[in-house]
């Protein structure tokens, strides 16, 4: 019998602030491609990061909201933090 390959799980918070970058992304009408150039990604890059499956560092949050012409905690809280 074959062996089970054990894979890591997807990080909550990876997830979490996918979720949102591919809300705020199709609410702002930006395209794959835009928010990539901005982040200096390739959109394949973008697209595993809003499946939860990339991190994205804190330097690409606060570049992708500044493209998204959001405040930071939008991508981390559903809750407006001040």
């Amino acid at each position: 019998m074959g062996s089970i390959h054990r894979f890591p799980g997807l990080d909550p918070d990876d997830v979490a602030v996918g979720t949102r970058l591919k809300q705020w992304r199709r609410e702002r009408g930006v395209g794959t491609d835009a928010l990539a150039k901005a982040l200096s990604l390739s959109p394949e890059q973008i697209r595993l990061a809003e499946a939860g499956r990339a991190h994205l560092n804190s330097l690409q949050i606060a570049a992708a909201t500044a493209c998204l012409h959001l405040p930071v905690w939008a991508l981390m809280s559903d809750t407006p933090t001040y």
